[in-house]
């Protein structure tokens, strides 16, 4: 839960950057709101990238969970 709350939290500032920054005229070739994408996109690729990481612990957490239920049930029937 916390990453889905960073993953948003990155997303609203990275928004309210790219408003602001419209606003302002740029001295090179891109323009702002190209440099906001640019940034949202990193921002997502960041969080795909650790979402994807909490996804992989969880699953090992499930799989040693259920590794210790059947080491239970065998005992259980011994």
């Amino acid at each position: 839960m916390k990453t889905v709350k960073h993953i948003l939290l990155v997303l609203l500032v990275g928004l309210s950057w790219g408003g602001f920054a419209a606003c302002s005229k740029s001295e090179d070739d891109k323009g702002s709101m190209e440099k906001a994408g640019r940034t949202v996109d990193e921002a997502m690729n960041k969080a795909k990238e650790q979402t994807g990481q909490a996804m992989e612990k969880a699953g090992e957490a499930m799989r040693q969970a259920g590794e210790r239920m059947r080491q239970g049930a065998e005992k259980e029937k011994k």
